[in-house]
Parts: C-alpha cells; sequence; structure tokens
C-alpha cells in the first residue's frame, strides 16, 4: 500500500512538471511564430524536440524526475523568458547580433537537455551543478532572471 501511495505521488509530481513544461514550450513557439520567421520558428523546434524527448524520458521512468527537474522548471523558464524578451526585442529592431546570440543559446540549451537526457538514459546519478550553474549563468548574462 505504501508503495502505490508512493508511487501516485511520484506520478503526480511528473504531471505537474510535464503540464509546466508543455507550457513553457507552448509559450516559446507561439513567440517564435509570432515573428513569421521560418528559420528561427524551425530553431526553436528543434530545441523543442530536445526538451519533448527528456519529458518522455521522464514520463517512461519517473525516477529519472529528479535529475531532469532542474531542466525542466529552470532552463526552460529561463528559455520561455529569453525567447519572449528575444521576439520582443526582435520585432523592434530585427538585430542580427541579437539573433545569434539568441540562436547561440539555444544550441546550448539543446546541447545540454540532449547530454542530460543521454545522462538519464544510462542511469548515471552525475552531480550536475557545475552544468547548472555554468547555464544559469548563461541564462543572467542574457538577461534573463532566474528563480534560483
Amino acid at each position: 500500500m505504501k508503495n502505490k501511495g508512493a508511487e501516485g505521488l511520484e506520478n503526480r509530481r511528473v504531471a505537474l512538471v510535464v503540464d509546466e513544461a508543455e507550457d513553457y514550450i507552448s509559450a516559446m513557439s507561439e513567440a517564435a511564430t509570432s515573428l513569421k520567421d521560418r528559420a528561427l520558428s524551425n530553431r526553436v523546434d528543434g530545441f523543442i524536440s530536445s526538451v519533448r524527448a527528456m519529458v518522455q524520458s521522464v514520463k517512461q521512468d519517473p525516477r529519472d524526475l529528479g535529475a531532469a527537474r532542474k531542466y525542466l522548471n529552470l532552463y526552460l523558464f529561463g528559455a520561455r523568458d529569453a525567447t519572449i524578451k528575444f521576439v520582443e526585442l526582435y520585432q523592434k529592431s530585427a538585430d542580427t547580433q541579437t539573433r545569434t546570440d539568441y540562436e547561440a543559446l539555444l544550441a546550448d540549451l539543446e546541447k545540454n537537455f540532449d547530454w542530460q537526457r543521454q545522462k538519464m538514459l544510462l542511469d548515471d546519478p552525475a552531480d550536475l551543478d557545475v552544468e547548472i550553474d555554468v547555464l544559469r549563468n548563461r541564462l543572467r548574462h542574457k538577461g534573463v532572471e532566474t528563480q534560483l
């Protein structure tokens, strides 16, 4: 009975994280689509694919939630905010350096999401605090507030 209760609680936690991730993904996609720039939308969709692959891994093995939570909460939250801010700036200025910086941020995040997902698949419980700090600092450098 205790195991069923713990399993139900874990499933609820997974569902909450997945729902929140989907909200962030939707906001990113909508913001990018509003620019009516197919190449940029495709770039955002590439990052979203990496996020969804991680979400799918967590759904299949809820034990991965702890490792994925920082990515699906902190980094995805930051990516959503960066996307919204980028779109606002780019609509006003069409500055190529701003676009280059944003695309570099997406590439970094996508690479790290993919890396973390691979680590989760290997059941490697390595500490990711260093990676998290690096990405958090990158987000701050880009002007994105983080929750932690």
